[in-house]
């Protein structure tokens, strides 16, 4: 059997050497501190439209400071729904959920948040577009193309019926009660409220904007923080909103500035020109921890880092090739070589955090070279390339995981190429032929429909893109989105599982996903299990 273990693994990526500039003190006292943050990527579309920017980098810059939903994510806590701009819910069936907004909430430019802005925050002009609620339908992109300067990004309705496939419409029961309507029963809808998109904004913020580019760039929402400057690819500058239902914002201002290469972060911050540095590569982690007045933050994440297959490409469009490109990944060794240990390898594209709907005994793909190398003589595989877009460390040793992959590929027989990329256009431009690409899949919230349905069912971001379909899985979608029997949904959801991992591999687990963030001891703050960064008042106690 071919083995690879961690110290080859290593050698694969080559000697890289570097020195980190000594630190220098310090953040100013005064009555409110104001911080730098350094990250990789401030937003990849150069908005701060929650439908629009559905991405890690947006995930933590947008929560909770800036974006708030009815129900709210326990971002310190189990990720589970707390109360948030409505301070209770109740079922009133199947499909019907009713709210009590929490009255006295400001938005940004002053007004109170009333029920008009929540039926306005979900309707088709601020994300549905014209689709059609329980449509049965894959919605595409070309069909939602903008003809005006206030008409939304063609994506976002695809997005919107991802994550409300159903919704039928809200309605204002008085001022500050409302009721979601779905088209079909729905046990996850009070989840829903929580994931990414559902959060809140001024009816008369984007009524007064001149374009969609003009309000997504300074969108007025409910916060604790508010966009003063925002320069897509620079910086980003948030500031407190002490009108904020939920006390004072500790920090005057937040300011995100876009440093791409992690050695400049490092440094940043070891010199004392950032607060914060985030996405540090565990290599670079005993660095910061060694530089007195230091320390880093971080634990794997409720979010799987996986690549995804185009099943229409030549080569890939036979099963046993894909499958095979499952069995040649030893993923237990990229864990070592690239996390120190850090993270794990996932049981398949779930979450503990899932409950009773998580299906134990499943498990990814063995690495198996053999196996592999069966299944492709079976495949008649001729040794024809097969492209695989990667960027340039937007997810955290992004090219050096490839440049490993690539190699394990190799030594079944597998001739994999690698296409460095520049941006997600790029990865996802269909003139050429697609062949992996890398990506990531998130838990929004706890239950399977918000992963393996959200991203691989019907509307899902890869049906979406046309890079896979599978009539049965989509099906299987399709019970665990509207059964309300929950061991029905629990089969079906195991079966996808085997559709998408085993017997028409739409992706492959690589391992859980881990966020590292080194900053200034002093400040006394605590990273989320998640890409998110709480600068609330209860994270905050300089």
């Amino acid at each position: 059997m071919l083995k690879m273990n961690r110290r080859q693994a290593l050698g694969l990526l080559g000697a890289t050497g570097g020195t980190l500039i000594l630190p220098r003190f310090a953040i100013g006292q005064s009555a409110r501190s104001s911080i730098t943050v350094a990250v990789q990527k401030i937003t990849i579309n150069g908005t701060l439209d929650v439908w629009y920017e559905q991405s890690n980098v947006g995930e933590r810059v947008f929560f909770p400071n800036l974006w708030e939903g009815l129900i709210l994510r326990n971002w310190m806590g189990n990720q589970g729904p707390v109360p948030g701009l409505a301070t209770e819910w109740r079922r009133l069936d199947d499909k019907t959920v009713e709210l009590k907004l929490r009255q006295g909430v400001k938005f940004h430019n002053g007004d109170e948040m009333t029920a008009d802005d929540v039926v306005f925050s979900f309707s088709p002009e601020r994300m549905f577009a014209d689709t059609q609620p329980d449509g049965g339908k894959t919605i595409y992109e070309d069909s939602y193309k903008p003809k005006t300067d206030k008409e939304l990004p063609a994506s976002v309705p695809g997005v919107a019926r991802r994550i409300w496939p159903a919704l039928r419409g809200v309605e204002a029961v008085d001022r500050y009660t409302v009721r979601f309507h779905n088209a079909s029963p729905d046990v996850t809808l009070e989840g829903r409220l929580f994931a990414f998109g559902s959060q809140i904004t001024s009816r008369r913020a984007w009524n007064d904007a001149k374009s969609y580019t003009e309000w997504a760039r300074k969108p007025i929402t409910t916060g604790p923080y508010k966009v003063v400057d925002y320069r897509p690819d620079v910086s980003l500058v948030l500031e407190a909103h002490d009108d904020y239902w939920g006390g004072r914002p500790p920090l005057q201002q937040i300011r995100f500035i876009e440093v791409p290469e992690v050695s400049s972060r490092v440094n940043g911050l070891l010199s004392g020109e950032y607060d914060f540095a985030c996405d540090l590569p565990p290599d670079q982690v005993g660095a910061v921890e060694k530089a007195k007045g230091f320390e880093v933050q971080g634990s794997p994440i409720l979010n799987h880092r996986i690549s995804t297959f185009n099943k229409y490409h030549p080569v890939l469009e036979n099963p046993l090739v894909r499958r095979a490109m499952t069995h040649a990944i030893d993923r237990q060794a990229i864990v070592q070589a690239l996390w120190a240990g850090k993270t794990n390898v996932p049981k398949g594209l779930q979450f503990e955090f899932y409950g009773d709907m998580f299906v134990n005994g499943w498990d990814v793909p063995a690495y198996d070279p053999k196996l592999a190398q069966t299944l492709l003589k079976e495949a008649g595989y001729k040794g024809d390339p097969i492209p695989f877009r990667v960027l340039n460390n937007y997810y955290t040793n992004q090219v050096p995981n490839a440049q490993i992959m690539v190699e394990m590929w190799k030594q079944v027989g597998l001739n994999v190429e690698i296409q460095m990329k520049e941006n997600w256009a790029q990865i996802h431009d269909a003139s050429t032929p697609r062949g992996v690409r890398d990506w990531s899949a998130g838990g929004a919230f706890n239950d399977p429909v918000a992963t393996i349905v959200n991203q691989f069912g019907p509307n899902g971001e890869v049906q979406q893109k046309k890079d896979w379909t599978n009539d049965e899985a989509n099906k299987m979608a399709e019970v665990i989105q509207k059964s309300t029997d929950r061991a029905a949904r629990k089969k079906a959801f195991a079966r996808m599982l085997e559709i998408c991992e085993r017997e028409d591999p739409a992706y492959q687990i690589i391992h859980q996903n881990a966020v590292f963030t080194g900053m200034k001891s002093s400040l006394n703050w605590k990273a989320a299990p998640a890409f998110a960064m709480d600068f609330r008042k209860e994270n905050w106690s300089l």
